[in-house]
């Protein structure tokens, strides 16, 4: 995985409540099992009409707003405990996702695979939400090492929660695999000193 330090970027506002999985990415999607060419399809049903034509009105296809954070409404992820919702994230190319509240099996699947869930009060919310919709240009600044996400050049901050272990492996880009491989040395010398 790619290692996540800080991340400054533009925000794209999905300010939708109970967006769940089957709406990130539709079952009809999950027949594969690579992690490649999910993005094409994420939020498909609403992205596109049922004919295939792009819906010029979901943000997504807005080109007022772009960057690889996106804030969504409260309680993202919810329904089906599906990895392909966080694959899809990730392969649109999104770092990020700010909202209220996660599903905690969603919340899981992202950060197994590199997307950071970055859950913020409501209030902070709101108002990153308005920042958003007054200037699209807007900046918002992730920093993973001190737990805080910020709108650049604003007095607009707030400290965030992450599982520790889930901190060092994004900031050192590990999977499961790369911490106990990373560990060796240390897993080795522990068994070296049990007694049978």
């Amino acid at each position: 995985m790619e290692k996540f330090t800080t991340l400054r970027s533009n925000a794209i506002p999905l300010n939708i409540e109970n967006v769940d999985t089957d709406q990130i990415i539709p079952a009809r999607f999950l027949k594969a099992t690579d992690k490649k060419g999910f993005g094409d399809n994420v939020f498909r049903d609403w992205r596109f009409h049922k004919d295939g034509s792009v819906n010029s009105d979901f943000v997504l296809n807005d080109a007022t707003y772009s960057g690889s954070i996106l804030v969504a409404g409260d309680n993202f992820g919810c329904g089906s405990s599906r990895e392909h919702a966080a694959w899809a994230i990730v392969g649109y190319g999104f770092k990020v996702v700010v909202s209220s509240f996660f599903a905690d099996i969603f919340k899981g699947n992202a950060l197994n695979n590199g997307l950071l869930p970055v859950q913020v009060s409501e209030s902070f919310l709101s108002d990153l939400f308005s920042e958003i919709a007054s200037n699209p240009q807007t900046e918002i600044e992730v920093n993973l090492e001190d737990q805080v996400i910020s709108v650049v050049g604003k007095s607009i901050a707030e400290t965030f929660e992450i599982d520790a272990y889930k901190k060092t492996c994004l900031i050192n880009g590990y999977d499961d695999i790369d911490y106990l491989i990373n560990n060796k040395e240390l897993i080795e010398a522990f068994e070296a000193q049990r007694t049978y």
